[in-house]
């Protein structure tokens, strides 16, 4: 199926759950193009890899945060996966630790069958994070593609619904969203991760699917969360929670043009001409221009 503007909106989406291992990127880049190859076997034409894929995320120091991070988009790392993009003709969205100059970038690269599309960098850094990354200066970009209108989020950034907002507001169809959730305090045992009840919420108040495709393992110490999953835009699950501790690949089938159909609850309310811009503004502050929706 194709939307109006002729992409081809009907898609299966992958969310890889995987455990990189912090300074093994050679062995951490293999290991994501064994399983993108096996997700793009399955059918997967969109395909979202955790954040810090390639690095591992937690760095002793700053320098070995970046001694492990490169150019984008001209390193080893988004190199190879721009190969698998134009191989398997699918579309990644894949975290990395990206230098630029002496600047150090929690990033998300956007990549397709034609090469490099765009980079997203993590607007809201996390604990230590700080010590280490730049906060991101490239704001909310919507990628516009065959498929749809592709929009990235990392980790912390999905605990604040700016993000969510001003990418719809821009007409994004899908956020992907690589993530190394941790768990959160009181969380008690077998109850659903935090970010999962966050992104489903995000979702459904902004009519756009969300992606997340989380890591799993402890690193120095740390736990990490899983339960990647992958989320309609009427805020129900499409696949997952994936487990807590297994790596594993999710595939979700969805229509991406449903974001924009459903946007219109009913005759009376639509999400997003709903809101009260006499009240407050329409583009919360930001210089982002509106887009279609």
């Amino acid at each position: 199926m194709s939307d109006t503007s002729g992409a081809q909106s009907e898609i299966t989406i992958a969310c890889i759950q995987m455990e990189p291992i912090v300074g093994a990127k050679q062995a951490n880049v293999a290991k994501s193009l064994e399983w993108i190859g096996q997700a793009a076997l399955n059918g997967a034409r969109l395909i979202v890899l955790p954040e810090l894929a390639n690095s591992g995320y937690v760095f002793r120091d700053r320098d070995e945060a970046f001694a492990l991070a490169e150019e984008v988009p001209t390193g080893e790392t988004t190199a190879a996966w721009i190969d698998a993009a134009r191989r398997h003709d699918i579309y990644i969205v894949a975290g990395i630790a990206e230098r630029a100059g002496a600047a150090l970038y929690n990033s998300a690269v956007v990549l397709g069958p034609s090469g490099y599309i765009g980079t997203f960098r993590k607007v809201h850094l996390w604990a230590a994070e700080n010590l280490f990354f730049e906060p991101g200066d490239l704001s909310f970009p919507v990628f516009k593609t065959p498929i749809g209108r592709i929009a990235a989020a990392i980790c912390y950034d999905g605990w604040f619904p700016e993000t969510f907002r001003l990418q719809a507001l821009q007409g994004a169809d899908i956020v992907c969203v690589p993530t190394n959730w941790v768990p959160i305090p009181g969380q008690e045992p077998g109850r659903p991760a935090m970010a999962n009840i966050l992104h489903q919420a995000a979702a459904h108040t902004n009519s756009m699917f969300i992606a997340c495709a989380d890591r799993v393992g402890t690193e120095r110490g740390q736990l990490f969360e899983g339960q990647s999953v992958i989320v309609s835009c009427t805020g129900w699950f499409v696949a997952g929670p994936a487990s807590r501790d297994r790596e594993e690949i999710i595939f979700g089938r969805v229509d991406l043009a449903d974001a924009r159909r459903k946007r219109n609850w009913n005759e009376f309310n639509q999400v997003l001409r709903d809101r009260r811009t006499d009240v407050y503004d329409e583009m919360l502050g930001s210089e982002i221009k509106r887009g279609w929706y």
